[in-house]
């Protein structure tokens, strides 16, 4: 089959290297255009462009400003693609992704038809969830909702955070993609309807607004949502007047020791954050404009009043 591969950030990049690296043939890459990065503003590109250009610089990288552009869809056509897959990208216009003979299919980071939307990983986490997984299913108009070929379930532990769920979910669906593309291959796939008869989470994209701690939540809830915000983009409040991105914690059940929302510390090794039915005890923070640090290395160098 001749495939096109779609997709921008590092979690695309192991399912396109799992595509090379089993012989599959992938004729052009999809990616976003290059961008200034940095204080410099030097042009930087995707995660993906680097991957094909130190890895398989025989492949076609295509970075179209506008997806529905004449030119970059007779450019598409002329590639004569049996299969798109897209694995984080944006969103294909029904012109892009019904191109194919075989259709178009999406890796999406959640066990669909929970947690649509842009950030799957990230809710799981906040919501307590204790299992997600990976799901490879057709694109059709509404985002996220089309047939599911395969899923593959993963554990969520009580301590784990964004960067450890995501890390072990690009593997694991990069071998799910690998496994969708050989059985569309073989003609031998299911189709299986999204079961829409169940209460639904959802995904939306994260802002630094929707990252601002409230308190005035169960020292779980709070805990869930540091570690669903950790390392990217971070969990914050206010600390002195300074905003402070909070990384890693642990709880402290059943203590209240003041108004919610206020703190106490010992100047030395610890700082806790009163929540409406325990203290959330901080591990690992970065106030604004200093490097990210351990409690002890912060209160060495912070007085906090």
């Amino acid at each position: 089959m001749r495939i096109i591969f779609m997709g921008t950030p590092e979690f695309a990049v192991e399912s396109l290297k799992a595509l090379v690296d089993n012989k599959c043939n992938v004729v052009a890459v999809i990616t976003a255009p290059d961008k200034p990065i940095g204080r410099g503003q030097k042009l930087g590109m995707s995660a993906v462009k680097e991957y094909v250009l130190a890895h398989a610089p025989e492949i076609p990288v295509l970075q179209p400003e506008k997806l529905k552009a004449p030119a970059f869809l007779e450019e598409l056509r002329s590639y004569q693609a049996d299969l798109q897959i897209v694995v984080a990208f944006r969103m294909l216009p029904e012109v892009v992704w019904n191109m194919p003979t075989k259709g178009t299919f999406n890796l999406h980071g959640s066990l669909l038809p929970q947690y649509r939307g842009a950030a799957p990983i990230n809710w799981a986490i906040i919501n307590g969830e204790k299992e997600t997984g990976v799901t490879t299913f057709f694109l059709k108009h509404e985002i996220d909702t089309g047939s599911i070929i395969f899923q593959e379930k993963d554990p969520i532990a009580e301590t784990d955070n964004v960067g450890d769920v995501y890390e072990r979910l690009m593997h694991i669906g990069a071998k799910l993609v690998v496994k969708t593309v050989r059985a569309i291959e073989s003609g031998d796939y299911p189709q299986e309807p999204q079961n829409e008869n169940q209460e639904l989470h959802h995904a939306p994209k994260i802002f630094k607004e929707t990252c601002m701690i409230n308190f005035n939540q169960s020292v779980e809830k709070v805990y869930d949502f540091v570690r669903g915000l950790s390392p990217y983009p971070a969990a914050w409040t206010t600390l002195n007047g300074k905003g402070c991105k909070i990384y890693k914690t642990h709880k402290i059940k059943g203590t209240v020791s003041g108004e919610v929302g206020s703190f106490f510390t010992d100047g030395k090794k610890y700082l806790h954050f009163q929540c409406s039915d325990g203290l959330l005890a901080v591990e690992e923070l970065q106030l604004e404009m200093k490097k990210r640090m351990s409690i002890e290395e912060f209160l060495r160098g912070n007085k906090l009043v």
